[in-house]
């Protein structure tokens, strides 16, 4: 008998296999990864996952169509949001966190040099 996991369920493995990361409920009831005291972004059940990232990224991105903008800020550059209606949204929100994984290590290690 196969087990089914729910997109949440496949994210949170991979990424909280990540070094440093730790996830758990945020303040507003989302479900968050953060390494450090640094947000990488969050979901909101299995349907939508929450993100930031810098104007450059954020517009190729959205061109790209990986992302629209935040509902909450839909006229600001930068807070983006992902649906998750398939098993491909599932491995590009997964990818997307990776980004803000990646530039947040670069970044750690930048202030220790």
């Amino acid at each position: 008998m196969t087990e089914t996991r729910t997109a949440s369920q496949q994210i949170t493995e991979e990424v909280t296999s990540w070094p440093g990361v730790e996830a758990g409920p945020g303040r507003r009831g989302e479900f968050a990864f953060r390494l450090g005291r640094r947000e990488i972004g969050h979901l909101h059940g299995d349907h939508s996952a929450h993100f930031f990232f810098p104007r450059p990224d954020w517009s190729e991105l959205k061109t790209h169509h990986r992302i629209v903008p935040h509902p909450v800020f839909p006229e600001k550059q930068g807070p983006a949001a992902r649906r998750i209606d398939s098993e491909e949204d599932v491995h590009d929100v997964i990818a997307l966190l990776r980004l803000n994984y990646d530039r947040a290590v670069a970044a750690a290690a930048q202030k220790l040099r």
